[in-house]
């Protein structure tokens, strides 16, 4: 049975959906202001591998991955750039589009916008105001009353009194206690604003998920994920909405991937070790850095250097190594490797442990290649489908070991030329030429592989 570790309950429990064989799961996606980052790309990588098994199991899948598009970082970013918000967040959900699908990164079900669900924000908030839970302040922005919600810091496992203890009000707020937070802010010059019953203005942060989570999933959901720096407040903050405004249970299983770090550092900007995916992928192809985050569980840190992404495909050329030359073939004989596959992942999506039963299979492919070539044809088949669970191992792997331009490399037309001339050279008996070809090419990171039929090369890991 899949396990799935509940940041709220603190503990593995033992999955079972709402609905028999549907699942419904929601996931904070981006503040479209930038190009993703390292930390994007986890989030990303790790709920498409959940989406992914979860599929694999045989459950229909509701998975709904949210948009950002009107938040103070938004703003400023297109006020500083003299841009309307609107084109700022279109150019930059287009780039984490682009991102995504090289990564490997299902489209979700649904991917809802801020700015398209005012009508379902706006309700959610007249609600909470009728309730009691919210007020509206004399600046005219609208409050979530924490004081009012019983359970507030159960998911964090933060006393609000402690909390409370290291806060206060800033200048210019007008809440009544320092741990209330906007749910609607009136209009300031210049700032974008929409129409609403306590003035023009627009939506805090927190609302906008609770609206677009219960509109396209129902008000008692199975799984709600995001990273870990999401776990307080905002998350705390949307379970407080969403229940008080609809009197049920938010959501069952909450999933919290790790932080990424560099070098042993955290990433930030002001360290001067902030990565985005485009400037990782210049240097690694988008499977190494999927492969890379799959090496971590996910509610590990995950560091990044450049050892482990070079790890990384060093790990991959192996794996495609042991399905190059294989015959198509249907799955079959790999009944154990996929026991032990599943138990792995059904252990909290343990991919480290993944990972180690795809070399097992690979091992097992080679030993299996000289001699019985039918079974490793089916169990290289078996290979390829369970890596096709984790997001990897789809690419043909004569093209992936043969790789593309990297780095100022040989292109593939050049290496192909270069083998020709020292196929030439042997056949003219002339060692030292194809000697000195071969030197040539193992210098550009072309390593060859003279085979009873003929030379096959691949690009170094």
């Amino acid at each position: 049975m899949l396990q799935i570790y509940n940041s709220l309950t603190r503990k593995k429990e033992g999955f079972r959906s709402i609905e028999p064989g549907r699942v419904r799961m929601y996931v904070c996606g981006m503040t479209v202001y930038d190009y993703c980052h390292l930390g994007h790309a986890r989030v990303m990588v790790v709920f498409d591998l959940v989406y992914r098994y979860l599929q694999a199991s045989g459950y229909e899948v509701t998975y709904v991955r949210n948009i950002t598009d009107i938040d103070d970082k938004i703003i400023r970013r297109a006020a500083e750039q003299g841009e309307p918000f609107l084109e700022l967040t279109e150019r930059f959900i287009q780039a984490m589009h682009e991102d995504a699908e090289a990564l490997g990164v299902l489209p979700p079900t649904q991917e809802p916008r801020a700015t398209q669900h005012m009508e379902q924000i706006l309700g959610m908030v007249q609600v909470l105001l009728e309730k009691g839970y919210a007020y509206v302040a004399e600046n005219g922005d609208v409050y979530y009353a924490v004081g009012r919600f019983p359970g507030y810091g159960t998911l964090s496992g933060k006393d609000p009194r402690d909390l409370r203890a290291g806060s206060r009000v800033e200048v210019g707020e007008a809440k009544r206690d320092p741990l209330d937070f906007a749910l609607w802010k009136a209009a300031r010059p210049g700032e974008p604003a929409w129409d609403s019953p306590w003035g023009p203005g627009r939506p805090g942060w927190h609302i906008e998920c609770s609206a677009m989570s219960t509109c396209a999933l129902g008000n008692h959901f199975d799984i709600h994920g995001g990273g870990a720096d999401l776990q307080f407040p905002h998350h705390e903050n949307e379970i407080a909405q969403s229940e008080g405004a609809t009197g049920e249970t938010f959501v069952n299983i909450w999933m919290h991937n790790g932080f990424v770090r560099v070098n042993e550092e955290k990433m930030s900007k002001s360290l001067g070790n902030f990565f985005t995916v485009r400037e990782i992928l210049e240097g690694y192809r988008a499977e190494e850095v999927r492969y890379f985050i799959l090496t971590s569980h996910y509610r590990s840190p995950l560091n990044y250097d450049e050892g482990q992404l070079r790890n990384a495909r060093g790990a991959l050329t192996r794996l495609y190594t042991a399905l190059r030359g294989l015959a198509a073939a249907e799955p079959a004989g790999g009944e154990a490797f996929h026991r032990r596959f599943a138990a792995a992942m059904d252990d909290d999506f343990n991919t480290p442990e993944a990972l180690a039963v795809l070399f097992d299979l690979a091992r097992e492919v080679n030993r299996l290649r000289a001699d019985d070539a039918a079974r490793a044809a089916a169990l290289g088949a078996e290979l390829r489908r369970l890596g096709g669970v984790l997001g990897i191992l789809q690419a043909d792997a004569e093209e992936y070991l043969r790789g593309g331009v990297a780095n100022g490399g040989l292109a593939d037309v050049e290496i192909e030329s270069l083998i020709e001339r020292r196929m030439a050279a042997r056949a003219a008996r002339d060692w030292a030429e194809a000697d000195r070809i071969r030197d040539e090419l193992s210098a550009a990171g072309v390593l060859l592989e003279d085979g009873a039929n003929g030379t096959t090369w691949r690009r170094a890991s």
